[in-house]
């Protein structure tokens, strides 16, 4: 069978059967393209593949061999600016193909098992968080004189008090808010809804902001540089702030701030769920908080702050 047409029906299956999001659509595809590419064009001669195809590639073409090869492409791919690949983007490539294989197993077509793919042991994660001085500093760079400055000043507290990714908090509409009782669910990864929820300060900020807002259009952070509003646009679409946008706003305010640390608004995830950790919040409700399925992703804090820990050494230490 066809590999290229195959990959084509996987990509449809995930977004009608598995509701899967367009993002992760959009990164499988680059991932599989890239490893069809991988098989059917000269490869890097530090690692060629043991033949290369010029003919339609099928899915009969996906060996065990044609996988080392390709897992050693991974490791030493170089783009035109000599940018190599992070082992957890070689890991995503190779999750990816693993889930195709695991398709093609699932509708019976013969190929090798995809438990013959197993992922390299990634690097530690170096988690970037705030202090709570650092991000109250943060929290006030924005100019609440004007509306620009009012708007931030409600992402960042938004940011700090939700533990949102950066993509949910951008998709936000006015409807979903219950300002009053300072909640709203979301529909974060793997299309998951959870239930989150403001602090008073937060909730205040975004009043605030929400006033000075002469429109009545339905997102609740929207641009005031830029283009101007599509005139057919009644949802508005068209002034929706962007993930990037935000991203730009919090790297301006941490340079203001002359932080030591190198924030980003997931890294205000990661301040909110330490923030949590050490005052002793149960791990498994914070998993919970920020959306996450396993809570093995969520104990990446634990190496991060713990307050058990820091209890015995405070009592034990030099004493």
């Amino acid at each position: 069978m066809d590999l290229e047409q195959l990959i084509k029906d996987f990509l449809e299956y995930l977004e009608i059967e598995r509701n899967v999001s367009q993002l992760t659509i959009r990164n499988y595809r680059h991932y599989l393209s890239r490893f069809v590419h991988f098989l059917t064009s000269p490869a890097d001669p530090a690692s060629p593949p043991p033949s290369v195809k010029t003919a339609p590639v099928k899915i009969t073409d996906i060996t065990a061999e044609s996988i080392r090869h390709y897992r050693l492409y991974l490791a030493r791919f170089a783009d035109e600016k000599g940018m190599s690949l992070k082992r957890v983007t070689q890991n995503y490539h190779l999750i990816a193909l693993r889930s195709f294989l695991k398709y093609a197993a699932k509708r019976d077509i013969p190929t090798i098992s995809p438990d013959k793919i197993d992922l390299p042991k990634a690097e530690s994660r170096s988690i970037k968080f705030l202090e709570h001085t650092d991000v109250e500093r943060l929290l006030n760079m924005p100019d609440m004189n004007t509306k620009e400055g009012t708007r931030d000043k409600a992402i960042l507290e938004v940011l700090f008090s939700t533990g949102l990714r950066v993509s949910e908090l951008v998709s936000l509409n006015r409807d979903q808010i219950n300002l009053d009782r300072r909640e709203f669910s979301v529909v974060g990864k793997g299309r998951r809804t959870r239930i989150v929820f403001l602090s008073e300060r937060a909730a205040d900020w975004l009043r605030r902001y929400l006033a000075t807002r002469e429109d009545d259009m339905r997102p609740v952070f929207i641009r005031y540089s830029g283009r101007t509003p599509d005139e057919h646009d009644t949802t508005g679409a068209s002034i929706r702030l962007t993930a990037r946008s935000v991203q730009r706003g919090v790297e301006k305010y941490v340079k203001k701030a002359k932080l030591m640390v190198k924030i980003t608004p997931h890294g205000l995830r990661h301040s909110f769920a330490t923030d949590l950790l050490g005052n002793g919040a149960d791990l498994r409700a914070i998993q919970e908080l920020l959306g996450h399925k396993n809570v093995s992703t969520t104990q990446i804090y634990t190496h991060v702050t713990n307050p058990q820990l820091k209890q015995i050494h405070d009592k034990f230490h030099s004493k």
